[in-house]
């Protein structure tokens, strides 16, 4: 019977994702390797697309605060094409973890990858 009550916690926790991962305010969910935590304290967040900037080799992104929830001061970071994962949406986020210094997961809306 212990067994059984296992099982079931188990799978209960494997289908909540929402301990590990949240979703987007337009309510796609990060993937759970990218984010953890709720909107006001997860890694993740939507971008304004002024603060993402294409080059040949990949996109530079300057952060400000105000600019996604994790950010406390101005901040440069570089995601090579072949890092970028498509967005739920038609906007620019990104994953900040385990500080605002480290990009962990960028998403880019399908048209801009």
């Amino acid at each position: 019977m212990a067994g059984l009550a296992g099982v079931i916690a188990t799978a209960a926790m494997l289908e909540d994702v929402s301990v590990f991962a949240h979703d987007a305010a337009t309510g796609w969910t990060y993937p759970p390797a990218c984010c953890h935590g709720d909107p006001k304290t997860g890694e993740c967040g939507r971008i304004p697309s002024a603060t993402v900037t294409p080059r040949p080799d990949g996109y530079v992104i300057i952060l400000r605060p105000g600019d996604h929830q994790k950010v406390t001061h101005q901040d440069r970071y570089f995601v090579p094409y072949d890092s970028v994962i498509p967005s739920g949406d038609d906007n620019f986020h990104i994953c900040l973890h385990p500080t605002e210094e480290d990009e962990n997961c960028f998403f880019a809306p399908a048209d801009a990858i």
